[in-house]
C-alpha cells in the first residue's frame, strides 16, 4: 500500500506535469502514520532532484485538532517577489501564510520540546504564499490521507522579507489581504483554522525529530492558510499583504 502509492507519486513527479491518473481499487491509508510513511519514501527519493528537506508545512483544522504536516525540499522554496519556473506546478492554488525561520537546531530529546524552548529557537517571521498543487488529476479528488501523503498538496512556497521581532506579530488578529491581478479577493483579520501557530511549531518540533528529520538552523515552517485557497490561471500575479509584514508576490508561469 505505502510502496504502491509512493511509487505512483514519484512517477508523476518524474513526468513533468504528470498525474496519478488511477489508483488501485480499494487503496486507502488507515491513519496519519501511513500517510507520513509515504511522505518519507517520496522525500528520500526527491533529495537528488529537489534538494534536501529545508522546511515544513504544518496546519490543523481547528485550534484543538491534532496538526498535520509535510516536509519541503529546497527546490520548491523561493525568496522575495518570484516568477515561478515553468513546469514546477500544474495547479496554482494561492494561500496567504506566515512562515517562521528556525534559529537553532531542535534535535530529538527525551521529554520533547516545550513551548518556551521552541519560542527561543524562532529567529524570524515572514509573509508567504504557498502554492497548492496536486499530483492527482483534481484537487480534493481522494480522501484526506491520500492527499496528505502527496506532501500535503504542496507545490511551492514564496517567502517574503521577515522580522526578527516576531513576537510582536499576532497571527490570530493580523490583518491579511490576498490580491489577485490588482484586485482584492480577500481581506480580513486572522483566518487560520489552527488558531495560534506557536502550538503547531511545538508539535512539529517533536514530530519532525521523531521522524528523523528534526528542525535545523535555517529551516522554515509555514503554518497554514489564513485565506483559504484561491485557484488562479497561469499568468496571474498574486500578492499577499499583512499588517505587520512586508508584502510579497508571485507570478504564475
Amino acid at each position: 500500500m505505502i510502496a504502491v502509492l509512493s511509487d505512483a507519486l514519484l512517477e508523476a513527479r518524474r513526468a513533468q506535469g504528470g498525474t496519478v491518473d488511477t489508483l488501485p481499487a480499494g487503496l486507502s491509508l488507515p491513519d496519519d502514520a501511513a500517510a507520513y510513511a509515504v511522505q518519507d519514501a517520496v522525500a528520500r527519493c526527491l533529495r537528488e532532484s529537489a534538494g534536501p528537506v529545508v522546511g515544513w508545512k504544518v496546519g490543523a483544522p481547528s485550534p484543538d485538532a491534532t496538526p498535520f504536516c509535510a516536509p519541503l525540499h529546497r527546490a520548491t522554496l523561493f525568496y522575495g517577489d518570484t516568477q515561478l519556473p515553468p513546469g514546477l506546478c500544474r495547479v496554482f492554488g494561492a494561500e496567504a501564510e506566515i512562515v517562521y525561520r528556525i534559529g537553532r537546531d531542535l534535535p530529538f530529546r527525551e521529554g520533547g520540546w516545550d513551548e518556551a524552548a521552541v519560542r527561543d529557537a524562532i529567529a524570524s517571521a515572514h509573509p508567504a504564499i504557498e502554492i497548492f498543487d496536486t499530483r492527482f488529476p483534481r484537487p480534493f479528488q481522494y480522501a484526506r490521507l491520500i492527499h496528505l501523503a502527496d506532501q500535503g498538496n504542496h507545490g511551492a512556497l514564496v517567502i517574503g522579507e521577515g522580522i526578527t521581532d516576531w513576537a510582536s506579530l499576532h497571527p490570530v488578529t493580523e490583518p491579511v489581504r490576498l490580491v489577485v491581478d490588482g484586485a482584492v479577493r480577500m481581506a480580513h483579520r486572522g483566518g487560520n483554522s489552527a488558531g495560534d501557530p506557536i502550538r503547531l511549531l511545538v508539535w512539529l518540533a517533536n514530530h519532525a525529530a521523531a521522524r528523523g528529520m528534526p528542525l535545523k538552523t535555517g529551516d522554515v515552517v509555514t503554518t497554514g492558510s489564513m485565506t483559504g485557497t484561491e485557484f488562479v490561471p497561469a499568468g496571474t500575479v498574486v500578492r499577499v499583504e499583512f499588517g505587520s509584514l512586508a508584502p510579497v508576490s508571485v507570478t504564475m508561469p
